[in-house]
């Protein structure tokens, strides 16, 4: 694995911080030139280190202000199983994140819907498509920290 170096992790920090920036901004505020800083960035991407760049939107106002985690256990731990399950959660695009989990829970989902009705939908069409053991839920009453950038 290649390491990156303090100037590779402040460009990253600042299109982590924000992506629309211009080549001409991301420059200035790391003090690099404007080429030096496009080569660093189109190697970065070149690794892979830098997946997508993304607009991220409001929920509430877009009428998604519920966020959901689904709590599922499976008695099904064959990789048919899996191969159907990754399907359908990667299908519905309530769900934002579908994790495999060490313990006693086998999976976690985190979901976004408008409310109690929409969790009832999603819920409803995630047994259709897949065997689940139980499936239990929590919601969110509170957003304290709610981030996509990674501590560098």
């Amino acid at each position: 694995m290649r390491q990156y170096d303090t100037t590779d992790r402040r460009i990253l920090d600042e299109l982590q911080r924000d992506a629309s920036q211009s080549m001409d901004q991301i420059s200035e505020r790391i003090n690099l030139s404007r080429n030096a800083c496009w080569r660093r960035i189109r190697a970065l991407e070149e690794d892979g280190v830098i997946t997508a760049r993304v607009a991220l939107l409001d929920p509430d106002k877009l009428g998604l202000g519920l966020t959901v985690f689904m709590q599922i256990r499976t008695n099904a731990h064959e990789p048919g199983w899996l191969e159907t399950f990754s399907k359908a959660t990667k299908s519905m695009p309530e769900i934002q994140g579908v994790y495999r989990m060490t313990g006693d829970l086998d999976y976690l989902i985190r979901a976004r819907v408008a409310d109690m009705a929409g969790y009832d939908r999603l819920y409803q069409s995630l047994i259709r498509r897949v065997t689940l053991a139980d499936v239990s839920a929590s919601f969110v009453m509170e957003e304290i920290k709610e981030t996509t950038a990674l501590p560098l």
